[in-house]
């Protein structure tokens, strides 16, 4: 990933009022079709210039051939706010972030999500590294996929704090396979399998067990065979099932 600053030229009348909103449409635009990445964005006033720190999955998220129709807009409207289309500079690789998957395309891809990865849900089942969204196409954008990110990250974030009053709900939430929340990522994978005609696996997780020692019996909750692994796949995932295309690993609490 790299952090880059967004400079928008004042280039005619305008207000923070008209500027703060046309940035923030573009930058919303951005996030849904994966070309940024994060939730909150820094935005100053320069000299002439407003600037914003993003932080991008590849050096070429931003070229106009990634864009959105969404995004396409959102750049005009920039023009009827009095800014420049924007100029970005990078400032240098994030340290604090994932790397993106260094293949052109890979094979198969793992639908994966976790609280404290901002990155994209896709990752290259090769390297175990994220896959920038917008590299899937943007005829319809990924805002649907995205906020299920957040959603399902927030959920996650909850059941990590062993304290909260929520830590079970949102457990349930993570780990149960009928659950609304792994309906709609399994069908966020079917879907994007269908439109690339590659395999997407779907990560289930699992925190928690009733019983430690027969937690490595456990069947495939999607056809009830046998799914677990001579060795983790990727150090991480015990199971792994073909046919339904899920992967999961043994329970965190059960583990060392």
């Amino acid at each position: 990933m790299f952090a880059a600053d967004l400079y928008f030229r004042v280039i005619g009348d305008t207000s923070y009022d008209a500027a703060e909103a046309a940035i923030r449409r573009y930058l919303e635009a951005l996030i849904f079709q994966g070309q940024i990445l994060g939730r909150e964005f820094p935005t100053v006033l320069q000299q002439e210039h407003f600037v914003s720190r993003v932080v991008l999955p590849a050096q070429d998220a931003l070229l106009m051939a990634h864009h959105s129709d969404a995004g396409r807009q959102a750049l005009h409207a920039l023009q009827q706010a009095g800014l420049s289309y924007p100029k970005a500079e990078i400032a240098g690789v994030d340290l604090m972030s994932n790397h993106t998957d260094p293949c052109p395309s890979a094979e198969q891809y793992i639908l994966y999500c976790r609280f404290a990865q901002m990155n994209s849900v896709l990752y290259c089942a090769r390297h175990f590294a994220p896959v920038p969204l917008y590299r899937f196409g943007v005829d319809t954008g990924f805002e649907d996929l995205i906020r299920w990110q957040l959603q399902y990250q927030a959920l996650d974030e909850v059941q990590m704090q062993q304290n909260s009053i929520l830590l079970q709900p949102a457990e349930r939430a993570l780990q149960n396979f009928g659950s609304k929340l792994n309906r709609q990522g399994r069908a966020f994978a079917r879907s994007i399998s269908r439109r690339i005609a590659k395999p997407v696996y779907y990560a289930l997780y699992r925190g928690s067990s009733t019983d430690c020692d027969t937690e490595t019996q456990r069947r495939c909750p999607g056809c009830g065979g046998e799914w677990l692994l001579p060795e983790p796949w990727h150090h991480r995932f015990d199971f792994r099932c073909d046919r339904c295309l899920l992967v999961s690993n043994i329970a965190w609490q059960c583990q060392g």
